[in-house]
């Protein structure tokens, strides 16, 4: 054994004495992909010797950030565990029986580990490829069937943002399909949720509708009126039969809404035997945790005749190429990017993983199961009635299912309300003598003996509960009572044990591609790193288990969370507030459009109704304009993809007296810094008008410029895209918004709770903070990162897109480019010349990828025939190099068709993807092997994804559209 012949030198423990002392689990190498050896090989790749010099000609000079941002010093995992840990604390977790639409429940545990928690689920992207998102599908095809089934409709979709949106979407839906005769009023009965309302009045004003509150009872139906919406049980418990108001309603020409409550209807008559138009609700009850008001999956149900003009996204059966079964997104799922400013809604998004647990707490309880819960509640429910009534109190709304409102002769809803905070139970205050109480699947026996105490003044009761249990247990009327089926598919009555339940999950979850299996490289989608120390905390109790409308001083942890978020957020966009309330990105455009619309009529500048939009915008852009009451003017490109800076200017001029916004993605929809954008947003301000900023490519800013500094007045941050969300299979999103200072108070409010400094009453979603729970994902991220490691995070992300470009430009070259042949974070291959050369064509492929395990890169957006790649800092070079290596293999593919080696109309790309019962079948009738269709590179022969389906024919499934689960036979 060697004995150094010195001891160390003190100047040599110096010099890594702080460095030794720095956490071992620091966060930026775990975020990152590529140590510094790996990015210095992708930099000489490029032609660049450090980072600085790529970003030096990527970024212009002009928009480059001078400073360092106020963010906090980075903290490590565990330590930010212990931060967070202190903080939510704070919360005070209550018992809640405030109701309005959000109600403790059960989440299985089976379910949360398996699903919530895991990885396997919420790191998918959104179900465009078909092919490799089945397991979802056969998820959401669940979920449709369930909401069909309670609600008694004929269709429904895949799930919406909240119960809010989805009745502002039903109304606008309501509104675009009414007949000319039919006037601009909507009436909203007095008895939906008050949050509701709020949402649809937002929602009405830009688009001239008139919105009429009041009594379903006194209503009297006109022509003027065009649709209504009721509440169903009503927002104060009481169940009312709507057949003849809807029949009324009818018989005028207007259609109705009924919002209704999934767990109710599993005993109640369900509204489409009442003839509803459309049924909206959330399916929060469904196991989905309070999280102080989201994320829930909004559910939207209607009749077949609506299923053209039906918002969102809707799952259908098709057929693949083997002619089995095989799940896809059906009928008008983009159309935002087709019909633009003509788009039914700018909802691009749904509530995926939302979805996809409440359909598999269905699945779980299955038919008997549900309605035993419910039942139970019911009879809880009488049962706390029936001891409110012996101390000598009136219930105010009969009959009722779970929600009671109690008039108080003797003592104030004050005094009640201080008792019960006494016992750490929150109750809703209706007025001075009328308090309302709603009780959940969550409550015991003991809950009721609570309450029954609270309104005896916090003194022991004279009666036992057993005495009460003798009393009347069933109060719903025969009327009231469903007696037709539902949830009869075998899919919810086979797996009601646990192992049986974890085989379902984990049988479907191996049908999905997520990032779990490799890098997926949507341009436009930002897919990275969704870690596991900022995951983790969201099923906490103290963030999980907290009502939406609960008191302030019950929120301090949450509170100071949001305050330092929206802080964070202001640094790095350089506005001066910021609003978290939308819980999408859709939302986000909405809501910044409208903050822009208020403030121009602030100023009597009523007419600025123009908003010009480039051609190359994400198309919920012109679909979010016209929603918020704007006009839409297109802006031209120019060859190199760019705005056309002078097309920009000559209609800024034109409409000078009309300018009220831009909207702008920067950088480009192109994948390019351009050059001009200071101009441009100087045009736009030169003109009176505004400028809006898409957040969708924020992943290429944040820590080397700012919307705000650039000329934004407003920008919404996709924190599902940049700020490490995941996309949880197609949702949950959130899109909050930040604004300059003049801006401020026009940003979104809340008629229920104070959430910011201004007075706002107009709502985007149901809950003060939209989608409250996840933003702590985003919370931590920046925690964790601090600025250097943001800043660092972006030249990645940029130093990866260029890596990537230029490595295929000789196989498909790279559509747009910028100063000296630069990307920003994501490029575009152009696929468009081998159509002619080969038949190949875009898809062949995008489906050719999912054979090397990858989800194909966005496929023919912004330009049709293109692939935009976009691969993150999260990406390592080893797997950004496998991903090549299948592109270049595909590309050999492409000339050996061009060449005759591969035959024309029977090749590996045009058969593809090619399952494992394909490849393994006794038949095998191509003139390509197995080998080539199957393990094309020798890496995939350890880590092969093989697809469950083969190629899903897209038009078979329109033309015959199947959109609930299909008999269990045609499996097999």
């Amino acid at each position: 054994m060697s004995v150094p012949t010195q001891s160390p030198t003190s100047s040599s423990i110096d010099s890594n004495y702080e460095e030794t002392l720095e956490p071992s689990d620091t966060f930026l190498r775990r975020h990152v992909g590529s140590n510094a050896d790996r990015i210095q090989e992708m930099l000489q790749a490029i032609g660049y010797k450090d980072l600085e010099s790529l970003i030096g000609d990527a970024v212009p000079a002009n928009i480059r950030l001078q400073k360092s941002l106020d963010l906090p010093k980075p903290l490590g995992e565990y330590a930010l565990q212990k931060e967070l840990k202190k903080i939510v604390s704070k919360n005070k977790i209550f018992r809640s029986y405030i109701g309005l639409g959000y109600n403790s429940c059960i989440t299985p545990p089976v379910i949360q580990r398996n699903i919530l928690e895991n990885p396997g689920w919420y790191t998918a992207y959104t179900p465009y490829q078909a092919e490799i998102a089945q397991g979802r599908m056969e998820a959401l095809i669940n979920f449709q069937t369930m909401v069909t089934d309670l609600t008694g409709m004929e269709i429904a979709n895949a799930s919406l943002l909240d119960e809010g949106t989805a009745a502002a979407e039903a109304m606008t839906m309501l509104f675009n399909v009414k007949s000319e005769s039919q006037g601009k009023s909507f009436f909203v009965s007095q008895s939906v949720h008050p949050q509701t309302l709020d949402v649809i009045k937002t929602r009405a004003l830009p688009i001239g509708i008139n919105v009429v509150v009041g009594s379903f009872k006194k209503m009297v139906p006109s022509t003027d009126f065009f649709g209504a919406i009721v509440q169903y049980p009503s927002s104060d418990g009481t169940i009312y039969d709507f057949s003849e108001f809807i029949s009324k309603l009818h018989d005028v020409g207007a259609k109705t809404i009924v919002a209704a409550d999934l767990l109710a209807l599993t005993v109640l008559k369900p509204p489409g035997e009442m003839n509803a138009d459309v049924v909206v609700g959330s399916s929060q009850r469904f196991g989905l945790p309070l999280g102080f008001g989201g994320p829930h999956a909004g559910f939207f149900a209607t009749k077949e005749e609506y299923k053209r003009s039906m918002p969102g996204r809707l799952i259908g059966v098709s057929k693949d190429s083997q002619g089995k079964p095989g799940y896809r997104l059906s009928l008008q799922t983009r159309e935002q990017h087709i019909r633009r400013d003509k788009a039914t809604s700018n909802i691009c998004t749904a509530q995926v993983l939302l979805a996809v647990l409440s359909s598999m707490y269905a699945v779980y309880h299955g038919p008997k199961g549900l309605k035993q819960i419910a039942s139970r509640v019911h009879r809880m429910t009488t049962l706390f009635a029936t001891g409110l009534e012996k101390l000598g109190y009136k219930i105010l709304s009969k009959p009722y299912f779970d929600t009671i409102r109690i008039e108080l002769s003797k003592i104030t809803s004050a005094e009640i309300i201080r008792y019960a905070e006494d016992k750490e139970i929150n109750l809703r205050s209706i007025s001075q003598h009328v308090i309302s109480v709603s009780l959940d699947e969550t409550t015991t026996l003991s809950d009721v003996q609570d309450l029954l105490e609270v309104f005896n003044e916090n003194k022991s009761l004279h009666f036992s509960l057993a005495d009460l249990s003798k009393k009347e247990e069933w109060v719903i009327p025969e009327i009231l009572e469903r007696k037709s089926d539902y949830l009869t598919h075998p899919v919810f009555n086979s797996f009601h044990t646990e192992t049986e339940m974890l085989r379902y999950i984990r049988r479907l979850e191996a049908k999905d591609l997520s990032l779990t299996t490799s890098m997926i490289a949507l341009g436009s989608c930002t897919m990275k790193l969704n870690a596991s120390t900022e995951m983790y905390p969201v099923t906490w109790p103290e963030l999980s288990n907290i009502h939406p409308f609960v008191p302030e001083n019950q929120t301090e942890g949450y509170r100071k969370l949001f305050g330092q978020l929206e802080k964070w957020l202001c640094e790095i966009t350089g506005f001066s507030e910021v609003s978290l309330q939308p819980n999408a990105g859709s939302q986000g455009e909405y809501a910044g459009l409208l903050a822009i619309r208020n403030y121009h009529q602030s100023r009597n500048d009523n007419h600025r109704n123009i908003c010009l939009i480039p051609i190359s915008a994400h198309g919920t852009n012109p679909a979010s304009a016209v929603m918020a009451g704007f006009q839409v003017v297109a802006v031209n490109c120019d060859e190199n993809g760019n705005i056309d800076v002078a097309d920009l200017k000559k209609k800024a001029v034109e409409h000078k007296n009309d300018l009220g916004a831009l909207m702008v993605t920067y950088p480009s929809t192109h994948g390019v810094f351009e050059e001009s954008i200071v101009e441009i947003c100087n045009a736009i301000h030169e003109n009176g008008g505004q400028v809006y900023m898409d957040g969708a490519n924020m992943n290429a800013q944040v820590g080397l410029t700012r919307p705000a500094d650039i000329g934004a007045d407003v920008c919404h941050l996709n924190l599902h895209k940049t700020f490490c969300i995941p996309h949880g299979g197609g949702g949950p999103g959130v899109g909050p918004i930040g604004v300059a200072e003049h801006l401020a108070p026009f940003l979104p409010g809340h008629s229920l709770i104070e959430n910011g400094s201004n007075n706002s009453q107009w709502a985007v979603s149901s809950a003060p903070w939209g989608s409250a729970s996840i933003v702590v994902i985003s919370w931590a991220y920046i925690a964790m990162l601090g600025f250097e490691g943001l800043r660092h995070s972006t030249k990645l992300a940029i130093l990866n897109a260029n890596y990537v470009a230029k490595r295929l430009e000789t196989s498909f070259p790279v559509l747009y480019k910028g100063n000296k042949g630069l990307v920003a974070h994501e490029c575009i291959l152009d696929m468009r010349g081998f159509k002619k050369t080969s038949g190949i064509e875009v898809e062949d492929i995008a489906k050719r990828l999912i054979d090397f395990g990858f989800h194909s890169p966005t496929m023919s957006f912004p330009v049709p025939g293109t692939l935009m790649v976009e691969p993150t800092e999260s990406e390592s070079k080893e797997e950004l190099d496998r991903f090549i290596d299948s592109m270049l293999c595909i590309a050999q593919e492409i000339k050996d068709v061009e060449s005759g080696v591969l035959d024309k109309a029977d090749n590996p790309l045009k058969n593809s993807p090619h399952t494992a019962e394909m490849v393994i079948g006794d038949s095998w009738n191509h003139p390509y092997s197995r080998e080539r269709a199957a393990y094309p590179l020798a890496w995939l022969r350890s880590r092969k994804f093989w697809p469950s389906v083969g190629r899903v024919d897209n038009v078979y499934g329109d033309r015959n559209l199947i959109c609930s689960c299909i008999p269990m036979e045609q499996y097999t």
